[in-house]
């Protein structure tokens, strides 16, 4: 039935969204998407950083940002220094070095929390899913479009597949926090 294939393209989307979410989290070792959720004030609103400068890995503790706007060398360190992901910038005329400290055990336990955070954000979203699609369900049997028994099969095949996305959020999450603690 499409409406499961519906489902299941949307509970895929907050699977796509948390794995970007922990792509950012840093682990230790330098990585461009680190500096992904840094927004930057310039030009009179609120941009992303990739729209004002272009971010490398140079070294494996250490991110460059290349302003393209020597003007806005300025915010783009500022909006690094404040984005608190516990990085210190340093600005070198229009490029900006961003060295990549140790993780303290409290950095460490921090982020394994907000993994959890942005783990149970996924969840919620995929049972707001699993809630629009038993809805669903339940107006088709109620306006006898499908049968109780159909009902039934689709509402047990909506819960199988909210079960097995649920299950694949708390292994990515398991699987993050052992990347976050591992020294």
């Amino acid at each position: 039935m499409s409406n499961i294939t519906d489902l299941k393209q949307r509970m895929s989307g907050a699977i796509e969204v948390l794995e970007k979410e922990f792509s950012g989290l840093r682990t230790g070792r330098a990585s461009t998407n680190m500096l992904e959720p840094v927004t930057v004030e310039a030009y009179g609103s609120r941009m992303a950083l990739n729209q004002v400068a272009s971010v490398s890995v140079p070294e494996p503790r250490l991110l460059t940002v290349q302003v393209w706007d020597m003007t806005q060398t300025k915010a783009v360190e500022k909006a690094i220094r404040d984005a608190g992901l516990g990085l210190n910038p340093q600005a070198e005329g229009s490029l900006i070095r961003v060295p990549i400290p140790e993780l303290s055990t409290e950095r460490r336990t921090e982020l394994s929390k907000v993994a959890g955070k942005y783990a149970e954000n996924a969840r919620v979203s995929v049972r707001n899913v699993r809630r629009d699609g038993m809805d669903a369900v339940k107006k088709s049997e109620k306006d006898k479009l499908i049968s109780e028994d159909d009902a039934k099969r689709q509402s047990e095949e909506i819960q199988k597949l909210t079960d097995e996305f649920i299950k694949k959020i708390d292994t990515m999450l398991a699987a993050k926090e052992v990347d976050i603690m591992k020294v």
